[in-house]
């Protein structure tokens, strides 16, 4: 093999350049994409605003919002505000901008490691993951190949997918399916031991698969998309640390979908079956335009 593998172009990603005092500039890769995966810019924007604050002060919650597509091909520049800084608590604001238009805004909350009493909701039971099929595999063992472009995909894909639940391809299998899914991740490929790097890696791969919840009931995962979607917010608490590069399972749930909009939630556990991550997320669901109907709007009029 030739080449940085998955997990080291992830890590590459992550790795922004300090421009000035509290301004960092990220890389965004050139693919063939209408915009800039969200969970790369909220990755990205968490390391700028954890490269302000002290080791000893973990990340424990973050809430972001969606206010442009952003430009594939085009550094992003993150603008951190410092906040506060109190006895345990530090809290960052970080505003992304590309060709001079703000694209997204994050506020984190970093905590210093504090004693206390426990408890969480159990894992659910479910298979291991490594009784599951790749994500790819799956979906070559039901197409005979992989298209090109789902097969470019796969070969830098950063996680290694495993839907609990096998994939639905056609409406008649969607007959009852409730608004659930669950996938087990892990990065492929080490991450090295820096925490804030394994905390960015788990939000960049937080949004990719949260939003299926909303969709499953009302067409397959896979395969012609009924509906223009975008990630309108994100929200996430961290409870516990972990590693992105061991498996974590991605349970995930949406408990409505009304008025164009999408609302998911997820827990993530890690393999011992401890609680590491909460996340929420609302998209925009609307419906694909005919050719006689005006040009949908983007993200950036949502």
């Amino acid at each position: 093999m030739t080449g940085p593998s998955p997990a080291e172009r992830l890590v590459d990603l992550l790795d922004l350049e300090e421009i000035d005092l509290n301004i960092f500039r990220g890389q965004s890769p050139h693919e063939s994409l209408q915009r800039v995966f969200g969970g790369q810019v909220a990755g990205q924007a968490l390391v700028a605003a954890g490269r302000t604050v002290g080791d000893e002060r973990p990340v424990h919650s973050l809430h972001a919002y969606f206010l442009r597509p952003g430009i594939p091909g085009v550094p992003i520049v993150y603008q951190v505000e410092r906040v506060r800084d109190g006895r345990s608590f530090t809290t960052r604001r970080v505003v992304a901008v590309q060709r001079g238009r703000t694209i997204f805004n994050l506020t984190a909350s970093f905590h210093v490691r504090e004693p206390g009493f426990e408890h969480q909701l159990p894992m659910p039971d479910v298979p291991d993951p490594e009784s599951l099929p790749r994500l790819a595999d799956e979906i070559q063992a039901h197409l005979g190949s992989l298209p090109v472009p789902l097969e470019r995909m796969a070969r830098r894909q950063a996680f290694d997918l495993r839907y609990v639940e096998r994939l639905r391809w056609t409406p008649s299998e969607l007959q009852g399916v409730e608004p659930r899914s669950a996938v087990w991740m892990r990065a492929i490929g080490s991450l090295g031991d820096d925490p804030l790097v394994h905390t960015c890696a788990l939000t960049y791969a937080s949004d990719m698969t949260l939003l299926d919840a909303v969709r499953l009931p009302v067409e397959p995962l896979w395969g012609a998309r009924n509906f223009d979607t975008a990630s309108l917010d994100h929200a996430m608490w961290f409870h516990r640390p972990f590693r992105a590069d061991e498996w974590f399972l991605y349970e995930q749930e949406s408990p409505i979908a009304t008025g164009a909009r999408g609302l998911a939630r997820g827990q993530i556990y890690d393999r011992e079956g401890k609680l590491i991550v909460s996340v929420m997320q609302e998209g925009l669901f609307r419906p694909h335009r005919t050719d006689s109907d005006e040009a949908a709007p983007g993200r950036s009029s949502s």
